[in-house]
């Protein structure tokens, strides 16, 4: 499986229009070669390197199998309409939180999307562990992008 964004290539940096510091919208992802099987998506992207542990700045899941892209900042109304749902990222908050670190050192972020052969029961609103513990054994294929965003 293959993930791409027109907004930055993997290992480069996040233009700031895409984080706290911007207009703090969604950047574009578009993915292709899909596993055979796959009934949906989940995407979750955070940040390895946040201050005590990993920071989740957005979880989204049972994107239908249909889906091969994200527009640039797509809202949590457009994806509810596409039948996907959203957790709470580490925000407090459904939907994208864009890169937000403390002054120093540029972060990563991880855009890393799941193909998966069932849908998820379960509802909008939970933890990204409680995603990722509902996917176990439903996983056909993986890929991820890391984007780079730091602070002065």
């Amino acid at each position: 499986m293959i993930l791409s964004s027109s907004a930055f290539e993997s290992g480069s940096h996040i233009p700031k229009k895409y984080t706290c510091d911007g207009d703090d919208v969604s950047p574009e992802l578009t993915w292709g070669q899909v596993p055979e099987g796959t009934e949906s998506f989940a995407l979750i992207v955070d940040d390895p390197d946040a201050p005590g542990r990993v920071f989740t700045h957005w979880v989204l899941f049972n994107l239908p199998a249909s889906t091969t892209m994200l527009e640039e900042g797509i809202s949590a109304v457009e994806l509810v309409k596409a039948g996907a749902s959203q957790g709470k990222n580490d925000f407090g908050q459904a939907g994208y939180g864009g890169p937000c670190p403390p002054p120093g050192k540029p972060h990563r972020y991880r855009f890393h999307l799941y193909a998966l052969n069932t849908m998820l029961d379960m509802p909008s609103g939970v933890s990204k562990s409680a995603v990722l513990g509902a996917m176990k054994g439903h996983i056909l294929g993986e890929a991820e992008i890391v984007g780079l965003y730091g602070r002065q």
